[in-house]
């Protein structure tokens, strides 16, 4: 089961902006401040697969439903929904009165353009391939329809690239209109971005502001924090120490529900060997790394597939760390006398490009000399991600609710496929698990996929990150959730 927990929560002074509360007296509209280290790369959710983006702009849009910190679905811009007998039709009762920022209403008719829209040119638009038809049935009623069974289709609209935006909108990579608590303000890239109280909204809300102020270097945000510029900051292993026992801070640390891991382009023509995966697999210390790179804050994984899910299966002892091993298979697969494999690291994220720094110290060791590139996120996006020029990279990925969503990423044809993985009996277990009703022998399949990855190795899969977020003890209603999504409407600073 999905969780969290508190290392340390007290009363003791924060932030002194103040702030609305519940069940306190009411103070003057206040703001939450968060120090992030990376910008968003737009606010249009149907055109990005960036975590960064989509943790702001789950306050500016809604989903039709969306989940709680246990992973459970609740309701969001769908107030209710029902499922046909054959599983094929969801149906979606719309929250009367919703309204885009600008005014406009968001009926039905303004859902399925939204849906047109991601269909058309969302970059996860192959997710939603089995929509095969969206009916308005009144104003605030709407069904879609799945060409065949998807057992996890209800979670596919609670992923935050499923906002529904108003489709009509000009630019909504700069200039977003959706239905949720806040709206844009301004945004100065790698400076802050800043989001305010959206007049059309009428739910839950304690603060009418945020910012997230940009700031890459961890250390400065901790000073920040201890300053007063800050609210919330999420901290490394090697930082929480300095919060621990002091009774001025709260520390929640949680599962990322995420996954870090050195992808390798199964296409290349070394690593399309397996026999080199499996060498890179043995000559990587994977306990040693996540020591030395999050200070033990992660669980080992073997697999595309995050601890804290109910149908994860350890693949951990496979390939343990055997540099004899790895120089015995890469002299198998004909490169006893050494390989060159170029490393593109995105510079944004210091964890990925130290993680891969360590990596490439210890293939040198086993005959692998790695080319280190590091690069900006846009052009690891463009070029890694979309392009997939690379050897290896080193990199997480979010959340997912389901073992469908979260592997499908490893279908042959997928866009999502980076790594250039194939293979047809993975591909026939994606199609059997998203009509299989049966949950036993759905988790049977998704055992039986993770097996095929941990044997394949089209990565080496490092692990299931644990997050940890310091804030002013006075701070309340911060919630980390299975997905890359904030709630900043439930956060409020407590007067007690």
């Amino acid at each position: 089961m999905l969780g969290f927990f508190l290392i340390s929560c007290s009363g003791g002074e924060g932030s002194g902006d103040g702030g609305t509360t519940t069940g306190t007296a009411a103070a003057a509209p206040s703001i939450i401040r968060m120090a992030v280290t990376t910008d968003p790369d737009g606010l249009d959710p149907h055109a990005t697969a960036s975590a960064s983006t989509f943790q702001v702009t789950s306050n500016i849009y809604e989903t039709l439903v969306t989940v709680d910190e246990q992973g459970v679905i609740i309701p969001d811009l769908a107030e209710s929904w029902t499922v046909s007998e054959d599983g094929l039709v969801l149906t979606f009762t719309l929250r009367e009165g919703a309204t885009f920022s600008n005014g406009l209403a968001c009926d039905a008719q303004a859902v399925k353009a939204s849906f047109e829209r991601l269909l058309s040119q969302g970059v996860r638009s192959q997710d939603y391939s089995g929509i095969s038809g969206i009916d308005v049935i009144d104003e605030r009623t709407i069904s879609f329809t799945f060409s065949e069974l998807n057992v996890s289709a209800l979670t596919l609209f609670a992923y935050p690239w499923a906002a529904v935006v108003d489709a009509n909108a000009q630019d909504l990579r700069t200039n977003p209109v959706g239905t949720g608590p806040y709206m844009l303000s301004s945004w100065v890239p790698q400076q802050e971005l800043v989001l305010t109280a959206n007049p059309s909204y009428t739910g839950e809300r304690h603060v009418d502001t945020v910012e997230f102020i940009m700031m890459p270097d961890m250390t400065s945000q901790v000073t920040a924090l201890r300053g007063g510029q800050v609210d919330i900051i999420l901290v490394t292993g090697d930082l929480v120490g300095q919060f621990e026992g002091d009774d001025a801070w709260s520390i929640l640390a949680a599962p990322g529900n995420g996954l870090q891991l050195m992808a390798m382009n199964n296409a290349s023509p070394a690593l399309s060997d397996v026999r080199v995966r499996q060498a890179i697999n043995h000559a990587v210390d994977k306990d040693a790394l996540i020591e030395g790179v999050w200070w033990g804050y992660g669980e080992p994984i073997g697999s595309h597939f995050p601890v804290v899910l109910s149908e994860y299966v350890d693949t951990n002892g496979l390939y343990p760390y055997n540099p004899d091993r790895a120089r015995e298979l890469l002299a198998e697969a004909g490169y006893a006398d050494g390989i060159t494999l170029e490393m593109y690291l995105p510079r944004n994220y210091q964890e990925y490009v130290n993680a891969g720094l360590v990596i490439a110290d210890y293939l040198k060791a086993v005959g692998i000399n790695v080319s280190v590139q590091i690069v900006e996120w846009a052009t690891w996006l463009s070029d890694i991600y979309n392009g997939r020029g690379y050897d290896l990279t080193v990199v997480g990925h979010t959340g997912r609710l389901d073992a469908y969503s979260l592997l499908s990423r490893y279908r042959s044809s997928s866009a999502e496929n980076y790594l250039n993985y194939s293979d047809p009996a993975f591909d026939a277990l994606l199609d059997e698990y998203s009509v299989t009703v049966d949950e036993v022998r759905r988790t049977e399949i998704a055992h039986e996929m993770q097996q095929r990855l941990a044997e394949a190795v089209p990565g080496l899969y490092i692990q299931d990150p644990i997050q940890i977020y310091v804030t002013p003890s006075s701070l309340k209603g911060f919630k980390v959730f299975p997905i890359n999504i904030f709630a900043f409407n439930e956060v409020y600073f407590s007067q007690e």
